[in-house]
């Protein structure tokens, strides 16, 4: 919003509201322009029109900095680590060289293309996009743009043939298999099959979590780079779960009692379920148990760990368990999620419904 106040007969002052500093403190600019009022409201214009002034020489790698560290201190841990390495992958790129104030919607669609070019996944292009797009609308609250390149840039995802569900006799050859890799590894795997549990869920399981045949799962592991008296070192951190914060699961009767068994053995020794001492245990290792299994059971090499948690989802809602029954396992806070995730399961289900009714009229009215 421009402010115009004549000073003196010829000699006017404009002030000009051009957005927020990184502490969000208002910040105007000031002209004093010589001439008639028209002048004076063709420069207010000029400046409400070119916000973008504010960012001086400022590049989309300084505005990343400042933008996380405005929002580092509301940030969970997971958040942090993750808009930390979307910011390196971004700034690994050219476009972190290029001015915010010169910054285009072309630039942000050649910059997705090269990601895609270079074989970039499409969840990880969708996540750098989605860091950049924030990290601009902030600029655009400072008044360092006047409006944010990345979401208006052209970023719709190829066509992809949805993901497969491994199929029973798969998870059943990977568990068989991973007895050769290690004695709890069939029981982690087991596990992620039965509770749809995630790596870094696993990974921060102890025996206090399991009471008989019910399992608590309330934190993750996580090993994130962290810099430790000016040297980056991986710290593990035992976080909240990506989901729910604490979610209860019922264990069938085999899994329980292979944990009993373990327990009895490993308990007295440690108080983590996948450690072999007190240390805490890496998620990769979990990772690695599930990697040698899949090599030693011969099944395709694109499956991955979590494609349990898919089986144990998709298995469930195709034996026809109710979906608020299967999110709350899944540690689904919605059940919306659960039901665009696994979309394809109800579709099964559907066809096998239209048969049932269809058998229903095709049967002999009674009063026939």
């Amino acid at each position: 919003m421009a402010t115009i106040r004549q000073r003196k007969r010829g000699v006017w002052e404009v002030r000009v509201f051009v957005g927020r500093d990184e502490q969000g403190k208002p910040v105007q600019v000031s002209r004093t322009v010589r001439g008639g009022k028209k002048d004076a409201e063709r420069v207010a214009a000029e400046l409400e029109a070119k916000p973008a002034r504010q960012a001086g020489r400022k590049t989309v790698a300084d505005l990343l900095d400042a933008w996380r560290a405005l929002k580092d201190p509301s940030w969970a841990p997971y958040t942090r680590r993750d808009q930390a390495s979307r910011a390196r992958s971004i700034a690994a790129d050219r476009i972190a060289r290029v001015p915010v104030a010169r910054l285009q919607v072309s630039d942000v669609d050649d910059w997705v293309t090269r990601l895609r070019r270079r074989g970039v996944g499409e969840g990880s292009v969708r996540n750098q996009l989605q860091t950049l797009r924030s990290a601009l609308t902030q600029a655009v609250r400072w008044g360092w743009l006047s409006q944010n390149p990345a979401a208006l840039a052209n970023h719709e995802r190829p066509k992809r043939t949805p993901r497969g569900v491994m199929s029973t006799d798969e998870v059943q050859r990977v568990l068989a298999a991973a007895e050769r890799v290690h004695d709890m590894a069939p029981i982690a795997l087991r596990l992620a099959a039965i509770t749809g549990a995630r790596r870094a869920e696993l990974a921060a399981l102890r025996w206090v979590d399991l009471d008989g045949d019910v399992l608590t799962i309330d934190s993750a592991l996580s090993a994130v780079p962290e810099e430790v008296d000016g040297t980056v070192v991986t710290v593990k951190r035992d976080d909240p779960t990506k989901s729910a914060d604490r979610r209860t699961v019922a264990l069938d009767g085999d899994t329980a009692a292979l944990l009993a068994v373990q327990r009895a053995k490993r308990e007295p020794l440690t108080v983590w379920m996948f450690s072999d001492t007190e240390a805490v245990p890496h998620p990769d290792r979990i990772g690695y148990w599930w990697r040698r299994a899949r090599t030693l059971s011969g099944i395709d090499e694109g499956w991955r760990l979590h494609d349990l948690r898919h089986w144990s989802a998709t298995t469930a809602l195709g034996n026809g368990f109710d979906l608020a029954t299967v999110a709350g396992r899944l540690g689904h806070a919605d059940p919306s999620t659960t039901l665009r995730v696994y979309s394809h399961a109800l579709a099964d289900r559907d066809t096998e419904l239209a048969t049932s009714l269809g058998d229903a009229l095709r049967a002999e009215p009674t009063g026939a």
